[in-house]
């Protein structure tokens, strides 16, 4: 086994730049924390166990990219990822779920992940098996019955009843063919057809599995499962339609979700990703009454899954030293030092974000594979309408979105949307019923659609 090369250090920088403007030493420390998984997998199995992925605090102010960078690094491995507020496990919001539940979803995430490569690669087999049903149910087999019409899908349609029945197996089986070759070429693709679907009480499943049973790794769906059987109701869909509701019933079928689920876990234990969102807000010492008592509480409950543990899941345990925590904050109030001396320590590497410049809000504008130009450009394109930006209108973009930033509330790059929805407010509205197609939004257009804001010296009134 060798470490792949196409994931340097370096180069998983460049894949985040595509993505997120600036912060570059966040993005070195996690391309590390990344490639020093890869390391372990390659170190001798006595000492591979000690090493202990170096969990990660990021510190710095909402909207400057914390979420997207460990967002996105989860992406480019295909690891299993989810982010958590840990609010949510404080006094007030707690509604009965644990610490434990972040470690359950994370399972739940890889399982969906593992579950959908599986199925990709059954894909063609099981759209051969759809269409294949889709014949069985308009053409039969001698001596099966069919609720479906066919006439209508072969050339030969003036072929009377007696002469069907009495046709040959080998005549059927060459009209099967022949419609079985229709449909894969996507020529009766319009016609209906009426096929069964799976038709469980969608209420009863959420009652299943959110009964809280599953803190204790019971799984009540499949408990029940033989007093349940799956009920089936008929449907009258497109031959097209029906093409992809049998594909995917049938690439289910092809799926051993027991290897799935073994799978899921090794993939959780090994690559899983869990971003602690908002962890500022439950740092501070206890006081002895007041809220800073919910606060350390949650602390402490966290610290043994940070630590590592073994948590129970309806899959199977699941161990938890080697998921890699990813926490930020923007520690405006609080500082990392009012978190416990214990869960501080296992965020060994700590990068401050920088607050985003003219300059970065220009970049952001125009350089990210899913900047909100390239957005806007493609949604109004569905209109048929053509815009574009000119450079002075972007600079004039950027420098309202710094200004507004300094000026009230802080938000980061999420200021550039509520502008830019600001902006183009009236272009969106009415573009179904313009007879023009092309625009330039330049300075002037800027201006004056956000004249109001420059003027007003309470920004905050008319952008958030």
């Amino acid at each position: 086994m060798s470490i792949n090369e196409e994931l340097i250090p370096r180069k998983i920088v460049e894949k985040l730049d595509k993505y997120i403007v600036g912060q570059y030493q966040a993005k070195k420390s996690v391309a590390i924390a990344l490639r020093n998984r890869m390391r372990r997998k390659l170190v001798e199995a006595d000492l591979k166990d000690e090493i202990l992925p170096k969990n990660i605090l990021m510190i710095g102010p909402t909207g400057v990219g914390k979420t997207e960078i460990a967002r996105r690094l989860a992406k480019i491995v295909a690891a299993p990822f989810i982010k958590i507020e840990v609010t949510k496990f404080t006094e007030v919001g707690y509604v009965g779920r644990d610490v434990e539940s972040m470690v359950r979803d994370l399972v739940e995430s890889a399982i969906r992940l593992i579950k959908e490569e599986r199925m990709s690669e059954v894909n063609e087999k099981a759209s051969q098996r759809a269409i294949q049903r889709i014949v069985d149910i308009l053409l039969p087999l001698p001596g099966k019955k069919s609720n479906n019409s066919f006439n209508f899908f072969l050339d030969d349609d003036a072929t009377n009843k007696e002469e069907d029945n009495s046709a040959s197996y080998d005549r059927i089986k060459a009209r099967r063919k022949r419609l079985q070759d229709k449909i894969t070429a996507g020529e009766v693709d319009a016609k209906t057809i009426e096929i069964e679907v799976d038709a469980n009480n969608p209420k009863m499943m959420d009652f299943l599995s959110g009964s809280g049973m599953e803190e204790m790794g019971i799984d009540f769906q499949d408990m029940f499962g033989s007093f349940m059987p799956t009920k089936k109701k008929k449907r009258k869909v497109s031959i097209a339609e029906a093409k992809t509701i049998l594909q995917q019933q049938e690439a289910q079928k092809m799926v051993d979700m027991d290897e799935v689920a073994s799978l899921a876990i090794e993939k959780v234990e090994e690559n899983g990703i869990i971003f602690l969102d908002e962890i500022d807000k439950i740092a501070g010492r206890e006081s002895g009454s007041g809220p800073e008592v919910s606060r350390e509480g949650v602390q402490r409950d966290i610290l043994p899954i940070v630590e590592g543990s073994t948590v129970m899941t309806k899959h199977g345990p699941v161990k938890s030293d080697h998921i890699l925590f990813i926490a930020a904050g923007a520690f405006h109030v609080s500082s990392p030092a009012d978190l416990i001396p214990e869960l501080q320590g296992r965020f060994p590497i700590r990068v401050e974000l920088d607050n985003l410049s003219v300059g970065n809000f220009k970049e952001i504008l125009l350089k990210p594979q899913n900047s909100l130009t390239r957005q806007y450009k493609a949604l109004l394109q569905t209109e048929n309408i053509e815009i574009e930006f000119t450079e002075e209108a972007i600079e004039e973009i950027a420098e309202l979105a710094f200004e507004v930033n300094e000026e009230t509330e802080n938000i980061g790059a999420r200021r550039l949307q509520t502008i830019m929805e600001k902006l183009l407010e009236d272009l969106l509205f009415e573009a179904p019923e313009l007879e023009e197609h092309n625009f330039i939004i330049d300075v002037n257009y800027v201006k004056d659609k956000l004249a109001d804001v420059v003027k007003n010296k309470d920004l905050s009134k008319y952008i958030l």
